[in-house]
């Protein structure tokens, strides 16, 4: 059994594109996830949006699922991103440019959705993805940590701040997105996977990330996969089609 996911495309065809060519010429999959964070952040949040509703929809969500993320939420309820009460002066003017910025961007791509995009993004706010693969276990999907989409588990958050995260769950393999960044750490007896991020990743600049899991008697391969894309094509896209905070966003693709 083959699973492939990937998370946090943020807006960004280019990426998401390659992505799935490289999705293609793995072949062999059966089950893919899509663990959040579609449309924010990135010149194309409807087309991405809209192809993973297609997906999701051609084989009524048996060989395709898709939950929603912390940025799909902020579109659906108009919240922002937590920041830290800045130390500083200095440090509330950075903050001032980041909510402009961040704030601009959410209002632009809320006003490309129609109200069919949005009800997609209800529908699928707050979920989590499990299954139980034959002769391994469960394996579970998530956007950030298993019940929320909101906090980070990083490569070096503390080990027992990180195993809190999967107290109530049962399970072996836990899979999430939110960071940007690729993982694979043990945790207990979980196995906690970062898959990166499609649109904005933030470990390997212009490379987009996915993850391959192939489950085979009763073990799994996990192959956290990277394909390129073209950072400066998708900043001069943000430009063309009228998009607010292209200085913050062309920051996120850049090395």
């Amino acid at each position: 059994m083959r699973l492939a996911i990937f998370a946090d495309v943020h807006g960004n065809l280019t990426a998401f594109e390659a992505v799935l060519k490289d999705m293609e010429q793995v072949g062999g999959i059966d089950l893919t996830w899509c663990l959040g964070d579609i449309a924010a952040f990135g010149p194309r949040p409807v087309e991405c949006l809209r192809q993973i509703k297609a997906l999701a929809e051609a084989d009524e969500g048996k060989k395709f699922k898709v939950i929603g993320g912390n940025t799909d939420r902020y579109l659906l309820t108009g919240e922002r991103p937590k920041f830290p009460f800045p130390a500083d002066e200095a440090g509330l003017n950075r903050f001032k440019a980041e909510w402009h910025s961040i704030n601009d961007a959410l209002l632009w791509a809320v006003d490309q959705l129609s109200f069919e995009d949005y009800e997609f993004l209800k529908k699928i706010n707050g979920q989590e993805l499990s299954k139980k693969i034959d002769g391994y276990g469960y394996v579970i999907g998530y956007h950030a940590v298993p019940g929320n989409d909101e906090p980070a588990l990083f490569p070096d958050t503390p080990e027992d701040e990180a195993r809190d995260f999967f107290l109530d769950r049962e399970g072996w393999l836990g899979v999430g997105g939110h960071t940007h960044i690729q993982m694979d750490r043990m945790l207990g007896h979980w196995r906690a996977i970062n898959v990166g991020s499609v649109g904005a990743p933030m470990d390997v600049k212009g490379q987009a990330g996915w993850g391959l899991f192939t489950f085979e008697n009763g073990q799994v391969q996990v192959d956290l996969r990277r394909v390129s894309f073209d950072p400066e094509a998708v900043i001069a896209e943000l430009s063309s089609v009228g998009y607010p905070s292209v200085d913050w966003t062309a920051g996120r693709l850049r090395n």
